[in-house]
């Protein structure tokens, strides 16, 4: 039987071919390697859930950061991971100026200045009951007043040298807040990379291992959104774009590609997705028994991710991927 059409199998035969004609490609410039900052000296300590990611003291954070340069990751995201001694019920560690992550960025700053800092702006890793924000008497988060405290933080974070600020309470008017902030602090050229379509999700197990952030009581479904909408995604990425946002970010991201794809469809900033940990520890858990190629299925991940129209994703990986990509 003879095919007069084109036949695409005829793209495919080799590697070169493959490579020539791929349309999404993933590099080593739009990975964002999470590192998570703790108290202490010489501190390097394996989260359980999540192998190969550490809660890091200062100077191994440093350590972390030149490596990252090193294999030409552009940025990094720090998590603060303060003694519980100083958790309070409104999380004013996020804005000491002795903060574990404004002590991370100066001292990161000063050794890799080429690093791109995020600093992750929220209080669930702060507070003594691990909710994102302030609470009222019925333990419930109030909104407004928490925004003061994330502009407050904000503007701590950036004077410490963070490039970019990344809200994550997913509270209303969040992003205003901030940009109001950090305008009157005269830091204009510090850039806000939203959480802006965070969902309440059962993927963020191992985190809550890693930042020591879970709730004392309830959950976050009051804020954070609920994983059967989609539409409510792009409203959320719309709000945050007229509220002032530089990037938007959607998390998770593996079941949620198709909300990816919704809000790169309708926003024209740069969009970002975070590969989480329950995403991650669950393909290190499978690759640990044999049953997958972890590389094989991680370079497979971050492809969906960057097809459904991620502009840059941060991911666990990054350090590994960093060297699977230059291969």
């Amino acid at each position: 039987m003879t095919f007069p059409f084109s036949r695409p199998r005829r793209l495919r035969q080799s590697d070169a071919m493959r490579r020539l004609v791929r349309e999404t490609h993933t590099s080593v410039d739009h990975l964002i390697s999470p590192i998570f900052v703790c108290d202490g000296s010489g501190v390097k300590r394996e989260i359980t859930s999540m192998p190969g990611v550490f809660q890091m003291s200062v100077d191994r954070a440093v350590e972390e950061a030149k490596l990252l340069r090193k294999l030409r990751v552009p940025a990094t995201i720090l998590f603060g991971v303060p003694d519980r001694s100083r958790k309070d019920a409104c999380g004013s560690e996020a804005w000491a100026e002795e903060g574990i992550v404004q002590k991370a960025l100066r001292a990161i700053r000063a050794e890799v200045p080429e690093l791109m800092l995020i600093a992750d702006n929220c209080f669930c890793e702060y507070t003594d009951h691990g909710h994102c924000g302030i609470l009222n008497t019925k333990r419930e988060v109030e909104n407004d007043p928490t925004l003061d405290n994330l502009a407050r933080a904000a503007v701590a974070q950036a004077g410490a040298g963070a490039d970019i600020i990344a809200p994550s309470g997913m509270m209303d008017g969040m992003v205003r807040a901030i940009r109001s902030g950090l305008d009157a602090a005269g830091m204009t050229q510090t850039a806000i990379m939203a959480y802006s379509v965070k969902y309440a999700s059962a993927f963020y197990g191992p985190f809550r291992d890693a930042a020591d952030s879970a709730p004392a009581f309830g959950d976050r479904r009051q804020y954070q959104m609920d994983c059967n909408n989609k539409r409510e995604g792009r409203r959320e990425a719309l709000l945050d774009v007229e509220e002032g946002a530089d990037i938007v970010m959607v998390k998770p991201a593996l079941a949620y590609l198709d909300v990816i794809a919704d809000v790169r469809r309708h926003v024209d900033l740069p969009v970002c997705a975070y590969n989480v940990s329950g995403e991650y520890s669950m393909v290190k858990a499978a690759a640990e028994r044999g049953w997958i190629d972890e590389k094989r299925t991680v370079l497979e991940i971050v492809a969906g991710i960057r097809r459904a129209g991620a502009d840059m994703i941060i991911t666990y990986w990054a350090k590994e991927l960093a060297q699977w990509l230059s291969e």
